[in-house]
């Protein structure tokens, strides 16, 4: 891909920061770190923006996009707010939670998927708050990829993946440090919290601020053509392009017996390092087995080895309701799903 048709990658200097805001006022859209996963972003009060997100990314309309706000007290100004709201933005905002709410008439019906709710969050990133800040205005905001591929934790993924778009900046935020996207927490019915998709803040976390058990129903499995109430519940999602099977286990016979042109990703880097590791053919994604480690990790690894060539790859999934887990659990699950 000549350069020329390449976004921009930008050092987060104050100059280029207002220049990204302009932009952003201008309706252009522009790739933004997170410290979830790194977002494209656009004007969430401008249709025409809105819609250059779903062009670039190839992203169907019935897939809503999550509001970014700089302040959780700039909330009212995109959604009705209730009483679980504050207590759960004292928590855990700025950070990886996403609320669903009412939405108020300023926000487009192209972000919401036509449905009377937003889903809102403010986000971690201290320099995705300062670009909502000087740009004034909440900002829209998906993966910054193309629509159902790996989740991008770098710049570089998304000039890379991006290249050819209208895309034309990225601000470098540097490697994301939560790595999967945010939980989204349902609360348009105050009385029935639920969880949509879980993410970077463990469902038990939220129970304990709300004082009561959150609602988790078995993952949804939509298809493309099903509006949907947040994003990231497609049935297949997150994939790299080589098809992915999943493991409880891999250990060392297995990983011994698998084809030459086949590939390995395990949850912790084994005792003894299989000589195959050598090739690239098996990485892990974590040294101890910290939940952290292994999200921060799980997209950057995945891209790896999606670029090597590889017939099929095989990766682990872990075991557990708690925690990160759910979420590195719901990402793979999703990867591998069929075609």
């Amino acid at each position: 891909m000549p350069a020329a048709l390449r976004p921009r990658i930008f050092r987060p200097t104050p100059a280029n920061l207002a220049r990204l805001a302009a932009a952003l006022r201008r309706g252009e859209i522009i790739g933004a770190p997170a410290e979830t996963v790194y977002g494209l972003a656009a004007d969430a009060l401008n249709p025409v923006a809105c819609a250059a997100i779903f062009t670039a990314k190839g992203r169907p309309t019935t897939d809503p996009l999550i509001v970014h706000l700089a302040a959780a007290r700039d909330l009212p100004t995109v959604a009705v707010t209730n009483a679980a709201v504050a207590p759960l933005a004292r928590a855990f905002w700025p950070g990886p939670l996403t609320l669903v709410l009412p939405k108020l008439p300023c926000i487009p019906d192209l972000i919401t998927a036509g449905r009377s709710t937003v889903a809102v969050r403010v986000p971690g990133h201290p320099l995705f708050r300062e670009l909502i800040r000087l740009a004034g205005r909440p900002l829209a905001a998906p993966s910054a990829n193309p629509f159902g591929y790996i989740s991008p934790t770098r710049a570089a993924h998304v000039r890379d993946g991006l290249a050819g778009t209208a895309l034309r900046a990225v601000l470098d935020g540097g490697e994301c440090a939560v790595g999967v996207e945010s939980t989204i927490l349902d609360l348009s019915n105050l009385a029935r919290p639920r969880l949509l998709r879980p993410g970077g803040i463990a469902v038990e976390d939220l129970e304990r601020v709300l004082g009561r058990p959150v609602l988790r129903p078995a993952p949804a499995r939509l298809k493309p053509t099903t509006a949907a109430p947040a994003p990231g519940m497609l049935e297949q999602h997150y994939s790299p392009r080589t098809p992915l099977q999943l493991h409880p286990r891999l250990d060392a016979a297995a990983l011994a017996a698998l084809p030459a042109d086949e590939a390995a990703l395990l949850l912790v880097k084994p005792a003894r390092v299989p000589a195959l590791s050598a090739r690239g053919r098996i990485r892990w994604l974590s040294e101890t087995g910290a939940e952290a480690e292994i999200a921060r990790h799980l997209f950057a690894r995945l891209r790896e080895l999606d670029a090597g060539g590889w017939r099929r790859l095989h990766a682990e999934l872990p075991a557990g309701a708690e925690g990160l887990v759910p979420a590195i659990r719901d990402r793979l699950l999703r990867a591998a799903a069929k075609r």
